[in-house]
């Protein structure tokens, strides 16, 4: 039986509340919340279920923002106002609040009060525009490489070609050894090409729980007994499966572990100070009806790389996701870049923000329901 044109147009005025991306909330006459959408639980950091009928000033720490509100329902008068920041829990966040005046009938008759209140989430903007930006910035990249590496590759078979010809029709044995240099050093400028491009297979996605791989990379990590860095773990244990590559994710987060925990080995160096603990926490969480670049998703799996180290600089934030870029003597400048683009490859994204004494790389990994993926590791 075919559903009544109501409940056909209730499901579908629910269906675009729900994929808004503003955040929407709905109050009662007393400032109690009716129901919000889930741009505004990802926004206020609350199910639904858990703040229904719960006054909104529990969530919104803002009572110059809680008055005006107040006087929209006095006054009946709509209330906007652009760019403010405003405290949410324990979050400073930037925001476009608009609140407007909805008059209703009630169980008795009468006309009642409610207010829509609508939060643009301006940080959520910027941070999708910044996304939006590494995303198109690494796929400039591996363009780029792409062509630099066909303009170098040809002509280092060429010398490598002719280094070994001359080295056949040379009588001084002696000189052979510098034959060889050029064939060694070819080899390696085409090693290092190769690395610069990164895997060039398309990605064998499959069912991987993300908790798997962060064990696998712990027991990597724990048979490196030179570097003392201690790993913890603090889990969501509810977190589904994701379809991705296994090795993928497997390379991506065992490369950033091992860049966290070189730089944890490194920052004593050169210090009077007494050596301070070498902490790297892995955390997992779920986020819901997230972004990521333009892309929405209704799941994302969030894994956070985090150490206690000395902290990477702002200008080198800017560019740490790009091959050879380092701030480590020793360093190749590929780990994280190849990390970034096996996460790319699975449609995630890697994100970094740093200061002195807490480093954190952010994998985003979108959670698909796919039936026809391939058994989970």
């Amino acid at each position: 039986m075919n559903a009544s044109p109501k409940k056909q147009q209730d499901e579908l005025a629910e269906n675009i509340l729900d994929n808004l991306n503003t955040a929407v909330v709905l109050l009662d006459d007393q400032l109690n919340v009716l129901c919000i959408n889930p741009s505004a639980e990802m926004l206020l950091g609350v199910s639904s279920t858990k703040i229904t009928s719960k006054p909104l000033s529990q969530l919104l720490m803002d009572d110059p923002l809680i008055a005006a509100i107040n006087d929209t329902l006095i006054s009946n008068h709509p209330f906007t106002q652009r760019e403010r920041r405003v405290r949410i829990n324990d979050r400073n966040v930037m925001v476009d609040v608009s609140v407007q005046p909805i008059p209703v009938e009630g169980s008795s008759g009468k006309k009642e009060s409610r207010l829509l209140i609508e939060f643009s989430h301006l940080d959520r903007h910027l941070r999708i525009s910044r996304e939006e930006n590494l995303l198109a910035q690494h796929e400039t990249i591996r363009v780029l490489l792409r062509s630099m590496a066909h303009e170098v590759k040809n002509p280092l078979g060429g010398i490598r070609g002719a280094a070994q010809l001359l080295e056949r029709e040379l009588k001084d044995a002696d000189l052979a050894e510098y034959t060889q240099v050029i064939i060694e050093e070819a080899d390696r400028l085409k090693k290092l090409v190769n690395r610069m491009l990164g895997p060039n297979v398309r990605p064998n996605r499959m069912k991987v729980n993300i908790h798997s791989v962060s064990e696998r990379v712990r027991r990597l990590l724990k048979a490196d007994k030179t570097r003392n860095v201690k790993i913890y773990f603090d889990y969501d244990p509810s977190i589904p499966d994701i379809i991705f590559d296994p090795e993928h994710l497997i390379q991506a987060v065992l490369n950033i572990v091992r860049n966290a925990a070189q730089a944890l080995s490194e920052q004593d160096r050169g210090s009077d100070e007494p050596p301070k603990e070498k902490i790297i926490t892995i955390r997992t969480r779920i986020l819901r009806h997230f972004n990521i670049g333009h892309k929405r998703y209704k799941l994302v799996a969030k894994m956070d790389i985090i150490d206690n180290g000395p902290g990477i600089s702002d200008d080198m934030q800017e560019r740490i996701f790009m091959p050879l870029i380092t701030g480590r003597a020793e360093g190749t400048g590929l780990g994280l870049s190849i990390a970034q683009s096996l996460v790319n490859q699975n449609d995630g994204l890697i994100e970094c923000h740093s200061k002195p004494g807490k480093t954190v790389f952010s994998l985003l990994l979108p959670i698909n329901d796919e039936s026809n993926s391939k058994s989970s590791i």
